[in-house]
């Protein structure tokens, strides 16, 4: 598999040179050059096979030959280690739990598979890889247990003051070795822009050897395609094709969806369900796509102004805003609303729900409302 740049500037690579360098020389973010469907009778046996099995099978085709089948039956096996919980509020209805894995964070399925990815690719390496990565909670915790120990790999974790909770935090401050946590005075999205200036730093690329565990990474998006396929194999027949409602912040979770659709998953509606920081159902609403500084909400995770995949999704929907909106439909959820929701869910089926769930329950709401 040859992976190319969003900016289409970029030489071709392989998997472990998109891995290892994380963003492309042009600036663009890799992607697949083709993405391998699997027919419906593929898709029936995923409901039968053990979910290691399915996981290897979704992922091999965008890992060869980079990394042997018995190397990458290793990396998912021991990254997926953990259940992917289906719940049923109603026949219509379901929520799917990301949250039973080491760092209770959906981004753990993310971090560890690309953890023990970059630590086979830098076996060959003479020098020290550094990965660097912004936080606005989950994924410091996620990618610091991810990485901690691993030969080779120094963790930078870059975090805005006073935007995180005090037990994320304390995740990722607290482990040492090869973790290093940053505290920085802004936003998440200085932080961002700050690792996207580290990595377009020609002169301090040539001294440290550099990539990212954010989801510009597409050793991180890859694994994420997982819980997609999850979700599918655990529902009944009659519940197919899917309405997925997606809580989003950087647009990494919507963007393996659409992967997973390409590669045969049978979903009619992708949900872009945000808070206050709707850039991207402005851009759907509007076609204009217009970055701005993030406001904090209780959905914290997905406080972001300036998504990074979205030049992924662009792509998937060959660039046009037509493509983009049959494939995806946007909703904007305030915090007010987002605290109904979870009183919602809580008194109407006894489910307890955080913040950012309940911002995806009010995009499948309105989504279902409106059509």
């Amino acid at each position: 598999m040859r992976y190319g740049s969003t900016s289409r500037k970029a030489p071709l690579t392989s998997l472990r040179g998109a891995v290892l360098r994380g963003l492309a020389p042009d600036g663009g973010l890799y992607m697949p050059m083709e993405i391998a469907r699997h027919s419906p009778a593929e898709l029936e046996e995923f409901r039968r096979l053990p979910f290691t099995e399915v996981c290897f099978r979704v992922v091999k085709p965008f890992a060869t030959p980079d990394v042997p089948g018995e190397v990458m039956w290793q990396i998912v096996s021991e990254a997926i280690n953990f259940p992917v919980k289906l719940v049923s509020l109603s026949p219509g209805l379901h929520i799917l739990e990301l949250f039973h894995g080491p760092t209770l964070a959906f981004k753990d399925f993310g971090a560890r598979f690309m953890a023990r990815l970059m630590g086979y690719f830098v076996r060959s390496e003479t020098r020290p890889l550094t990965v660097l990565v912004a936080t606005s909670g989950d994924t410091g915790s996620a990618v610091a247990h991810g990485f901690l120990g691993v030969p080779g790999i120094r963790v930078v974790i870059l975090y805005p003051s006073r935007r995180i909770s005090e037990a994320q935090e304390k995740q990722f401050t607290t482990l040492g070795e090869n973790i290093t946590p940053l505290e920085v005075a802004g936003s998440f999205d200085d932080c961002q822009r700050l690792v996207k200036q580290a990595f377009s730093d020609a002169d301090l690329n040539k001294r440290a050897f550099l990539t990212s565990a954010n989801s510009i990474n597409i050793g991180r998006l890859l694994p994420q395609m997982f819980y997609h396929v999850a979700a599918y194999r655990q529902l009944p027949v009659a519940s197919v094709p899917l309405i997925v409602s997606v809580p989003s912040g950087n647009f990494g979770n919507l963007t393996a969806g659409i992967f997973a659709k390409r590669i045969g998953l049978p979903v009619t509606k992708f949900i872009a369900s945000t808070n206050v920081n709707d850039v991207v159902p402005q851009y759907l609403r509007t076609g204009e796509f217009r970055p701005r500084t993030a406001t904090a909400t209780y959905s914290n995770a997905m406080d972001v102004g300036n998504p990074n995949n979205f030049p992924r999704l662009l792509n998937l929907c060959r660039g046009r805003l037509e493509y983009v909106q049959k494939e995806i439909w946007g909703h904007r959820a305030t915090d007010d609303e987002t605290i109904v929701a979870m009183k919602t869910l809580h008194d109407r089926y006894g489910y307890v729900a955080d913040p950012h769930t309940a911002v995806g329950f009010l995009g499948w709401e309105a989504y279902k409302f409106e059509h």
